[in-house]
């Protein structure tokens, strides 16, 4: 079925057109009528389904139909978990918005850079806001916008919204908005919090459920291998297999902000050039060397889970889970950044003996089942734990302490709906 056929206008259809777009992904099928009638949708889709021009391009169709006045009320509101994503969004919406007849200004704000740049274009108003929760406030505050004429509401990755933290400003946040908007609600996952916040948000929305797209192991345009090797070797191997296999470049996942500066020193020391990537990077580093490493400037970028979503990266190689994620879901997270836009893909995990259990609870939850390799000199010589007594294992994103945080998270939901 053509774009055509979506009931999107003419000058969208050529914004299209000019990305060679041929036919609507699954989310966008379903999603774009949706939106363009008006109703709350409420939509599971993966990241690289094609859900940021769902939702985009209909909300620019509607918007530029509407009626012009100055100063701009803020019309359409997208609320991101991370400043990547809101970059990423804001590039859509001018490369989607650059051939409507009357140009609509968006206006993208995150914290960690300075709010004055931010306030000063805010001047004069802006017909949609792509923002992080906390700037958003920060904004509020300073009396730089109001969020009174919201059409649409967004909340793009909704459980990385709750997983990082801003139930509390998603409350405020939605207590300052007008009671009879349109609210699109986008999630790869739904854990209780965000189950809460749909249940109380929505009214009698559109359930769009795009199933995830990881095929078994060995028929995808991802390749993935599990390699075993002891937790200290792991560098080594890292970099034995860079210069065996001579990767362009590979997307390295670590643990924590420490690891990623420790690896990338590591790798830098063997000649090759690598970069860390993590949240407490300042908003200049972070784009610059996201920057470098998609110019190819950088070779190997090591990185936390803020690059596991929101991060397009075109014809990425490898990927390399040099700590395993803290979720299944991650997982897919993580190797979708690879075997993108019909390329092929090398998806490889490092398995130690402490992460061996964890790993096997990840594959099953995946339907997967991975030839475990040993690469010559690097054979482990740790020998894998004993499965835990809880069924559950050591999966981590399960403990009773998580499930304490995401309860809290829907209480702040259900509070939030009484007083809409």
């Amino acid at each position: 079925m053509p774009f055509s056929s979506l009931g999107l206008s003419e000058p969208l259809l050529r914004a299209v057109a000019d990305k060679d777009y041929e036919t609507p992904t699954p989310i966008q099928l379903q999603a774009i009528p949706a939106v363009l009638r008006g109703g709350d949708v409420w939509a599971s889709a993966e990241t690289g389904s094609g859900k940021t021009a769902a939702f985009v391009l209909p909300i620019l169709q509607r918007l530029s139909a509407g009626p012009r006045v100055a100063p701009r009320p803020v019309r359409a509101l997208i609320l991101v978990p991370t400043r990547e994503l809101a970059a990423q969004i804001g590039e859509s919406i001018r490369g989607y918005g650059h051939r409507l007849p009357v140009q609509l200004k968006t206006q993208i704000v995150f914290g960690g850079v300075s709010i004055n740049p931010q306030m000063m274009a805010l001047r004069g108003g802006a017909d949609i806001v792509v923002a992080t929760p906390g700037r958003l406030l920060d904004l509020i505050d300073h009396n730089a916008l109001r969020l009174s004429a919201v059409e649409t509401l967004v909340l793009d990755e909704a459980d990385r919204l709750f997983n990082l933290g801003f139930a509390d400003e998603l409350a405020r946040i939605l207590a300052l908005l007008p009671a009879r908007r349109q609210n699109l609600l986008f999630s790869a996952t739904f854990p209780p919090a965000v189950f809460a916040l749909a249940n109380a948000l929505l009214r009698e929305p559109v359930r769009i459920e795009v199933a995830p797209t990881l095929p078994p192991a060995g028929k995808a345009a991802i390749l993935q291998r599990a390699i075993e090797v002891d937790k200290p070797r792991r560098t080594q191997l890292l970099r034995h297999l860079i210069e065996e296999n001579k990767w362009s470049q590979m997307l390295v996942f670590v643990a924590t902000k420490y690891h990623t500066s420790h690896v990338a020193e590591k790798l830098r020391k063997a000649g090759i050039r690598a970069e860390s990537f993590h949240g407490e990077l300042s908003q200049g580093a972070r784009t610059a060397n996201l920057a470098a490493f998609k110019d190819g400037r950088i070779q190997v970028l090591v990185a936390t889970d803020v690059a596991s979503r929101g991060i397009d990266i075109a014809q990425l190689p490898v990927v390399v889970n040099y700590d395993l994620p803290r979720s299944a879901t991650d997982y897919t997270h993580r190797i979708g950044r690879t075997g993108r836009a019909g390329e092929t893909g090398t998806a490889i995990s490092f398995i130690s003996a402490d992460t061996d259990a964890h790993f096997r609870l990840i594959e099953k939850r995946h339907g997967l089942h991975l030839d475990r390799e040993q690469i010559v000199g690097f054979e482990p010589e740790e020998l894998p734990l004993p499965p835990p007594a809880d069924p559950t294992g050591g999966l981590k994103g399960k403990r009773p302490n998580k499930k304490d945080k995401l309860r809290a998270l829907a209480a702040v939901a259900r509070q939030t709906a009484t007083r809409l």
